[in-house]
């Protein structure tokens, strides 16, 4: 069993190599010794909070150095980092606050906006770290007992269908077991560049980027922010070698250069591209690879797995959108929904995984971890896919109802409850509709209660207040009833089939 922990990694180049440059910013180069005297003052100061084994803290971030060194200062004093995206709504930081029982917050106001706002929301004061504001939120809060306590080092949140929060407990085994197999199976090494657009307070920055890289001695040109201009300055004249995203980030960077007839600048390191976080379509997978003229990689992964099941193989040019081949470590198997038996290859069923990154379970959540878990330890993703005939998998479809919006996940049930909410909406019912480019608009269809009329600016307002703005309806359809099954389900996609005329409610 690997043993080492998140901030190890660092620590291991900060011994060895103090000036080497790590992170790459516009303006500015931070070596691991830079780096490391944040992470100092960070440990410092959450040492003195009395900050420990198994409490958890909520860092609102967008991406920057701050950020990395708060995750590694607090794996160091043996806490659980819970990272949250700081364009989140306030009542989306506050219940993820409140169900991490978090004994204090970070925010990374020097870099974001959002998380500037929600520090003064709160009441936050500068922080000993440049850069950051912090609050106390519950000194008192109980910390996680062992064996979870020595090692969980992180806690990713997801909220489900029921619209309730959820916290992914992350081991510091399974997150750098997945750095080191994420970054052989694309021989990731010191020369390497990542561009590191993707938010660290997911699973897909976290592990894939940060981790790999610092298992591998790998730099980041660190952005807050996707850019395409950037994206294609970086690729021409900072050396970066590999840029990963959601297929939405690739279906953006053609769509820019294809308007303005822009071809591809000269590239001198770039080796190597992978679409993840989301279904791949395959025309967005030609067009990247005919821009790029390289494979366009492709894997399946989730939070629950800390990281990926499958990747594609390095250099392997497929015609298909195939997730690839099992990483080391995991395991999958497809299976019939109802019963749970273990289908053929090419035949279609729910994906189960299990291995090494796997999580112990939901944080608190006994419940909802039982839901998911299945007997010889087992994970149900809830998602459709079959194994072709050289072993590799494809994912079909999702048993859930998930929305991906802009590599985002975007959960119908957390959507309805915040329209519910709303004084005139009786019920709401919420689905995914797919865009040309490979991501999915969300379409809300709403019953006004008897009698009441559907004030436009009062619901922008409120959906504002309580959803991210990538969560928000593109449009609100205001439809007299809602078609059913026999067993009084909602048929969300008959009400797609049946109401996608232009009688709708813009919202943003």
């Amino acid at each position: 069993m690997n043993t080492t922990r998140i901030h190890s990694l660092f620590d291991d180049w900060l011994a060895r190599e103090p000036g080497r440059v790590f992170i790459h910013l516009p303006d500015a180069q931070w070596t691991f010794a830079r780096l490391g005297a944040l992470v100092d003052a960070a440990e410092a100061e959450l040492r003195a909070d009395g900050v420990g084994l198994g409490d958890r803290v909520l860092i609102v971030a967008e991406n920057c150095p701050q950020h990395v060194a708060l995750i590694l200062a607090v794996s160091r004093v043996g806490a659980w980092s819970c990272g949250v995206n700081a364009r989140m709504a306030p009542g989306e930081i506050d219940a993820f606050a409140a169900k991490a029982d978090a004994k204090v917050c970070y925010f990374t106001s020097a870099v974001s906006s959002a998380a500037a706002a929600h520090a003064q929301r709160l009441h936050a004061r500068a922080s000993q770290v440049p850069g950051l504001h912090r609050t106390a939120l519950r000194l008192d809060a109980q910390p996680e007992g062992e064996p979870l306590a020595g090692s969980v080092g992180a806690i990713i949140f997801t909220s489900g269908t029921t619209g309730s929060p959820k916290g992914v407990l992350m081991t510091h085994d399974g997150v750098t077991h997945f750095g080191r197999v994420s970054a052989e199976s694309r021989q990731l090494g010191p020369d390497d560049r990542s561009y590191a657009c993707l938010p660290m307070t997911h699973i897909f920055g976290l592990g894939t980027v940060l981790t790999a890289s610092l298992h591998a001695g790998a730099s980041l040109v660190m952005r807050s922010k996707f850019d395409p201009a950037d994206v294609l300055d970086a690729i021409a004249h900072h050396e970066v070698s590999q840029l990963q995203g959601p297929p939405t980030l690739f279906a953006r960077l053609v769509a820019y250069m294809e308007e303005r007839g822009i071809a591809l600048p000269p590239a001198p390191k770039l080796r190597y591209l992978y679409a993840g976080a989301g279904p791949l379509d395959i025309t967005l997978k030609r067009r990247v690879e005919a821009a790029f003229g390289m494979p366009l990689h492709h894997g399946y992964g989730l939070s629950e797995y800390a990281g990926s099941v499958c990747v594609t193989r390095l250099n392997e040019g497929r015609a298909d959108t195939a997730a690839g081949h099992l990483l080391e470590g995991a395991e999958f198997r497809i299976t019939d929904p109802a019963t749970g038996a273990e289908l053929p290859p090419g035949q279609r069923g729910e994906i189960w995984m299990r291995g090494r990154g796997l999580m112990p379970g939901y944080f608190r959540d006994a419940e909802a971890t039982q839901a998911v878990m299945r007997e010889g330890g087992w994970y149900a993703s809830g998602d459709i896919g079959e194994r072709g005939a050289d072993g590799a998998l494809f994912v079909v479809d999702r048993l859930k109802e998930m929305i991906i919006r802009s590599g985002f996940n975007v959960y119908p049930g957390e959507v309805e409850s915040v329209l519910n909410a709303f004084p005139a909406v009786q019920r709401a019912a919420v689905v995914g509709r797919p865009e040309p480019d490979g991501n999915e608009e969300v379409v809300a269809f709403v019953q006004l209660r008897e009698g009441a009329a559907l004030d436009r600016a009062a619901l922008q307002a409120h959906l504002r207040a309580n959803l991210a703005p990538y969560k928000q309806p593109a449009q609100v359809h205001a439809v007299p009833e809602f078609p059913m099954t026999g067993n009084g389900k909602v048929l969300k996609r008959e009400l797609l089939r049946l109401h996608a005329t232009p009688q709708a409610l813009p919202i943003t």
